[in-house]
């Protein structure tokens, strides 16, 4: 066999080994960005996050000026404040459950406000403890207030025709509004409020 032949059978030699190598290497990069993307299953959670908890951290004010008028703050990135009512608001426990909610409160009905472009011209100022709404239920009526001092920047109007929603939703589609705080206003603010964990741990003492 001459020089050239050997030659050529080693380069074709080395060059297999190189592809199975480029191949195999290959392969293990496509299992571990399977694992990465596909985790084990033992190893996902029983349910799988919400948006909420996604996107807020979760927040709530117990006995808000009154016994068992708990709501919670959802807290945006942006510094939007989600305001509604927790699971141990005391409307929840009347038989029937809610059945009205009304905006009209103080000296202006809150869903007629109307904010306009990015500067939200025309929102209005209000302190932790203003009135948002009232909610009722068969037997009695309830005062929801802005738990947070900010701009009201939005209420939920869908509750007006839909009372139901915040009975099957409420930690969702049954928010009560929207208020963006200033900066220093949320850290007064965000001391006083419970964490997603301590309201819990609270809850189950209690």
């Amino acid at each position: 066999m001459s020089t050239i032949n050997k030659d050529q059978i080693m380069d074709e030699s080395n060059c297999s080994e190189t592809k199975v190598l480029d191949a195999n290497k290959e392969e293990e990069e496509e299992e571990d960005l399977q694992k990465l993307l596909i985790p084990e299953v033992q190893n996902l959670p029983v349910t799988p996050p919400s948006a909420v908890e996604s996107n807020f951290a979760t927040f709530f004010t117990i006995d808000f000026m009154k016994p068992a008028h708990d709501q919670y703050v959802y807290r945006h990135a942006n510094g939007l404040c989600v305001i509604g009512l927790a699971p141990s608001h005391v409307a929840f426990k009347d038989e029937g459950g809610i059945t009205a909610v009304d905006f009209n409160v103080g000296k202006s009905d809150r869903s007629e406000m109307k904010v306009t472009g990015k500067r939200k011209k025309n929102a209005q100022h209000f302190e932790s403890n203003t009135a948002l709404c009232k909610i009722s239920t068969k037997n009695d009526t309830y005062i929801v207030r802005c738990c947070v001092k900010g701009s009201l920047l939005e209420v939920n109007q869908q509750l007006i025709k839909q009372p139901e929603l915040l009975n099957v939703s409420a930690d969702r589609e049954g928010y009560i509004a929207i208020i963006m705080p200033k900066p220093a206003d949320w850290l007064k603010v965000k001391a006083s409020l419970l964490s997603l964990q301590e309201y819990k741990k609270l809850k189950e003492l209690s």
